[in-house]
């Protein structure tokens, strides 16, 4: 609990907060993980300690906790506040700002949090969006009969047609590929991802399927975390560098050491399976059996 005195009132915050793997059952992981409150007394909200800036996307949000995937494939519980300010941008340069609810705050949108650091917890003082992320997102949630005026064809087809279908044909599939034990992109990688991106742009109702690996070195459970961890960091630089939208990727999933590509026996065969694949794909019943 945080307690802010202003001007002989308090103001009081309850908190809790966590950093959690990135996993495919981020709601569930979210509902399981808070922290136990923490409580800390001041004289007004401009004496908390600033904290780190967290950029990413919201993968879940329960109560007053939101998650965010952050770019280095981390997912980091936030804990929100009334005192929380969240801002959409918009205009041609987005120097307009719009103060929006708690309700703007939907899985797949790409925001920039400041912090506050309570103790070893994090929460949330202003959140940043893009107002036509916002839109996506809602057209989405909501179901409704809008088009994306870019893709009206497409967005039409995808509704209408992928509702239930999990049979699909994979157009092409690029691998990216991690040094032993890290999540991080390399140039070339970043350069490979948006140039797969671009090549599904130009397929009519691609969706885009992104599964994890690692090599066979450290135990099962490890590298079930870290070929997660690598998924969730190419979905990041997919969404917030290569611009693909939300709606139009596959729930990934990490593999661990399965299905590798190459023998484990050898140090270049696994380096060619820490990677992570990404899979171009069309559904059979619009591309044909």
């Amino acid at each position: 609990m945080i307690i802010v005195k202003r001007s002989g009132l308090s103001l009081v915050l309850v908190l809790g907060v966590a950093v959690l793997p990135c996993s495919a059952l981020a709601q569930t992981s979210l509902a399981q993980n808070s922290a136990a409150p923490i409580t800390v007394t001041g004289t007004a909200a401009d004496a908390l300690v600033a904290g780190p800036v967290v950029v990413g996307v919201i993968n879940a949000r329960s109560g007053d906790r939101v998650q965010i995937a952050t770019n280095d494939g981390k997912s980091v519980v936030l804990t929100l506040t009334t005192a929380t300010v969240i801002k959409g941008r918009k205009g041609p340069f987005e120097l307009d700002r719009d103060t929006l609810d708690v309700d703007a705050l939907l899985n797949g949108v790409p925001v920039t949090v400041k912090t506050w650091q309570v103790d070893n917890g994090l929460v949330a003082n202003q959140i940043s969006l893009r107002s036509s992320d916002l839109r996506i997102a809602r057209m989405i949630r909501n179901g409704t009969a809008q088009r994306f005026a870019e893709q009206e064809a497409a967005t039409a087809a995808l509704r209408s047609r992928m509702g239930d279908i999990d049979n699909y044909n994979i157009k092409s599939t690029t691998n990216v590929y991690f040094a032993s034990g890290k999540a991080m992109l390399t140039d070339q990688a970043k350069a490979d991802l948006c140039s797969a991106a671009a090549t599904a742009d130009g397929i009519n109702n691609a969706l885009l399927l992104v599964v994890g690996y690692t090599d066979s070195t450290g135990n099962e459970e490890a590298n079930q975390r870290l070929s997660e961890k690598r998924a969730g960091t190419v979905i990041n630089y997919l969404q917030q560098a290569c611009r693909w939208k939300p709606y139009r990727m596959l729930t990934p999933t990490g593999m661990a050491s399965a299905d590798p590509q190459a023998s484990n026996d050898t140090p270049e065969g696994k380096a060619q399976n820490r990677r992570v694949s990404v899979n171009i794909l069309v559904s059979k019943s619009v591309d044909g059996f």
